[in-house]
């Protein structure tokens, strides 16, 4: 993924390879947003950045997802992952993935923008002023259309707005395993845009719309950006994952390579299918 800039440059070039002009044109159209977006200093994994992660982020849940949340809570506190799905290798998705673990880059092009990091599948914002589709097949990602916005009228693009539908899940909006509806049914509206006071700073305004929640919650995120002598790790979830999940119940491989329990006094998976090999 490090050759990611690359060739998203060599793909510009050849749109516009019989016209220089035009690259130029195309290039002073939309915000300078080159380069490496991070999670600003003391910001960790929590959904709401001015919130600690965990109960303090007062998502306004419904009583049942309130439940939910506390008996998850629970089986953390007694060593296990509760609802959160990423020990199992499942995307982040959205809105999660904007929680930018690892760091983000945006990708302009004419029909299509584009969010990578190195720690979720590519996200991909239509741009060309599609419609809708009938039917949307769901992935955790969800089919986002969003639309360049000439805020202050200056001629060059300064917010982007996005919608996003068709989600599949679990998701979860952070490792604490507050999560979204089952059903799927989640709307995700967001304005990104650079900071008027700091072009470094890249603000992300999201709102969730979701029948686990009782009104629509917002928040807004802030990256900071790396200019200079940017690295870029690929980090692949299933490497050196010691989870096991067996039926519904959550164990380790130790370091020499056996089973073990993450709960105290956790009773052994069903070996129905194994004979043993004692006498």
């Amino acid at each position: 993924m490090a050759c990611r800039s690359l060739l998203a440059t060599i793909a510009l070039a050849g749109l516009f390879a019989a016209d220089a002009a035009g690259a130029q044109d195309f290039l002073l159209k939309y915000p300078d947003i080159v380069g490496q977006w991070r999670r600003p200093p003391g910001i960790g994994i929590q959904w709401d950045q001015s919130k600690r992660v965990g109960p303090a982020q007062q998502a306004p849940l419904t009583p049942e997802y309130q439940a939910r949340y506390e008996a998850n809570l629970a089986d953390q506190r007694a060593g296990g992952q509760g609802t959160d799905p990423l020990g199992k290798c499942i995307p982040p998705g959205m809105p999660r993935m904007m929680s930018v673990i690892f760091p983000m880059e945006i990708i302009i092009m004419p029909n299509t923008t584009y969010i990578l990091t190195d720690y979720t599948d590519p996200r991909r914002i239509f741009t060309d002023g599609r419609a809708w589709p009938k039917e949307i097949e769901p992935t955790f990602n969800g089919h986002s259309i969003g639309k360049w916005i000439d805020e202050d009228g200056d001629g060059r693009y300064d917010v982007l707005e996005i919608e996003t539908r068709g989600f599949k899940g679990p998701r979860t909006y952070e490792a604490s395993g507050i999560e979204l509806h089952d059903d799927g049914e989640t709307v995700i509206k967001e304005r990104i845009s650079l900071d008027k006071t700091n072009k470094d700073t890249l603000v992300d305004e999201i709102t969730t719309i979701d029948n686990a929640l009782t009104r629509p919650w917002g928040v807004t995120k802030k990256y900071q950006r790396e200019r200079n002598n940017v690295v870029w790790y690929f980090n692949h979830c299933a490497e050196n994952n010691h989870h096991v999940w067996i039926g519904k119940d959550n164990y380790m491989v130790s370091g020499d390579g056996y089973l073990m329990p993450v709960k105290k006094n956790q009773a052994p998976p069903d070996l129905r299918y194994f004979q043993s090999s004692q006498k």
